[in-house]
C-alpha cells in the first residue's frame, strides 16, 4: 500500500511538471473537401451559428485547437483568409459563457498589425453578431466570473489592450506547465475585471497580465527604432504612456531597460556578423548599432557571448553558426509566476527552454 501511495504521488507531481497540451484539435481536411464547411460548423453548432458570407465553397480548410486554463476555455481558428466567416447568437446555447474575441491577421506583431486587431466581449445568450477571416482567437468563461451587464461597453484604448494581452497568452502557452494553470486562468479573470469594471483592487490584482502587456508594446517599440541614436528610456516612457520608475521595474528581470537595450544591439551585430551576405566590416556594423568605440565593443561583445566579434565572424562565414541563432542567460525559479513567465518569455529569456 505504501508504495502504491509513493507513486502515486510521484505520477501526479511529474504530471504538474508536464507542458500544457490541447485539449482539443480539429482538423477540416480529415473529411472530404465538399463536406468540410459543415463539419466546421459542427464544431460549434451548440453554442454559435457560423456561416459562410457569401455562400458554399468547394472546399474549406480550417484548423481549431483549444487549451483548457481551470474553467477558461481558449481557442484559436486557423481559417482561410479568402473565406468570410459570420458567427452569430443561438436563441438557446449550451452554455451561457462570455467570449472574449480577438480577430487577427498571420502578420509578425508589428505597431502596424496590432492596430488592425479587433475585440469583442459578448454573451453567448446575448443577441450579438460578428465575422471573422483568417486567425480568430477566443477566450471563454463561465458567465459568474465577470460582474458586468451582458453587453459590456469597452473604450478603444482598452479594447486593444486585451487584445494584445490575448497575443501574448497565446504566444506562451507553448511555456506553461500545468502547474501554473490556475495562477494564468485567476490572472486572466482578473485582467479582463479591472478593465471592465476598474477599481484601485481589480488594478491591484491585475498588475502581472498588464505589466506583460506593457512589456510587449515597449518591445515592439524598441525593435523598431532599435538603430535609432534617440532610443532611451524616456522615448519609450512618452511612446509606451508609463512612467519611468515602472518601465524600469518591469525590465528589471533582464537587468534594466538600458541593458535590454544593449543587448538586443549587441544580438543585432552578432547576427550581421555570422551572415556571410553581409560584406561591411566590423567597425561598420557595430557603429550602425551605436557602438561608436571598437575596442569598448569588442570587450561588451566577448563577455555577452564568450567569443570576439572576429570570432564569431569566421564561424559565421564558415557557416558553423546560424545568424538567426540567439543567446541570452537566465536565472529562472523553478516555479515562476505569470508575471515572470510571459515578461521573460516577451524579453527572448525563456528560449533554451
Amino acid at each position: 500500500m505504501n508504495a502504491r501511495v509513493e507513486l502515486g504521488s510521484t505520477s501526479a507531481a511529474a504530471f504538474a511538471d508536464e507542458p500544457l497540451r490541447c485539449a482539443i484539435e480539429c482538423d477540416t481536411s480529415r473529411a472530404r473537401a465538399p463536406e468540410r464547411f459543415e463539419v466546421f460548423r459542427d464544431w460549434h453548432s451548440s453554442i454559435l451559428d457560423v456561416s459562410l458570407k457569401g455562400g458554399k465553397v468547394i472546399d474549406f480548410a480550417a484548423t481549431e485547437k483549444i487549451w483548457q486554463l481551470g474553467d477558461i476555455a481558449f481557442a484559436v481558428i486557423d481559417a482561410s483568409p479568402d473565406h468570410l466567416l459570420r458567427w452569430e447568437h443561438k436563441k438557446k446555447p449550451a452554455v451561457d459563457n462570455w467570449v472574449v474575441s480577438v480577430r487577427d491577421s498571420h502578420a509578425p506583431c508589428t505597431a502596424e498589425s496590432s492596430s488592425r486587431r479587433r475585440l469583442g466581449i459578448k454573451n453567448l445568450t446575448a443577441p450579438h453578431a460578428c465575422e471573422s477571416e483568417g486567425r480568430l482567437f477566443a477566450l471563454f468563461l463561465p458567465y459568474n466570473t465577470l460582474d458586468t451587464s451582458l453587453a459590456p461597453e469597452i473604450a478603444d484604448e482598452d479594447a486593444q489592450f486585451l487584445a494584445d494581452y490575448l497575443i501574448l497568452l497565446h504566444h506562451n502557452l507553448t511555456h506553461l506547465r500545468r502547474s501554473n494553470v490556475a495562477r494564468v486562468a485567476e490572472a486572466t479573470i482578473h485582467m479582463l475585471a479591472a478593465v471592465l469594471a476598474p477599481s484601485h483592487d481589480k488594478l491591484a490584482q491585475a498588475q502581472a497580465p498588464i505589466d506583460a502587456v506593457i512589456t510587449t508594446r515597449a518591445i515592439r517599440a524598441i525593435d523598431a527604432k532599435l538603430a535609432d541614436p534617440g532610443l532611451s528610456p524616456e522615448y519609450l516612457c512618452k511612446s509606451v504612456g508609463v512612467s519611468r520608475s515602472r518601465l524600469y521595474r518591469i525590465f528589471e528581470p533582464a537587468g534594466g531597460i538600458s541593458n535590454y537595450i544593449r543587448r538586443r544591439r549587441l544580438l543585432e551585430t552578432r547576427r550581421a556578423l555570422a551572415d556571410s551576405a553581409n560584406v561591411h566590416s566590423i567597425a561598420q556594423i557595430a557603429e550602425n548599432m551605436g557602438f561608436t568605440d571598437p575596442s569598448t565593443y569588442s570587450r561588451m561583445f566577448k563577455r555577452e557571448f564568450g567569443l570576439s566579434p572576429k570570432e564569431v565572424r569566421a564561424l559565421g562565414w564558415q557557416e558553423l553558426l546560424h545568424p538567426g541563432s540567439r543567446e541570452m542567460s537566465q536565472t529562472s525559479g523553478s516555479n515562476p509566476t505569470l508575471n515572470t513567465l510571459l515578461i521573460r518569455n516577451s524579453l527572448g529569456m525563456s528560449m533554451s527552454n
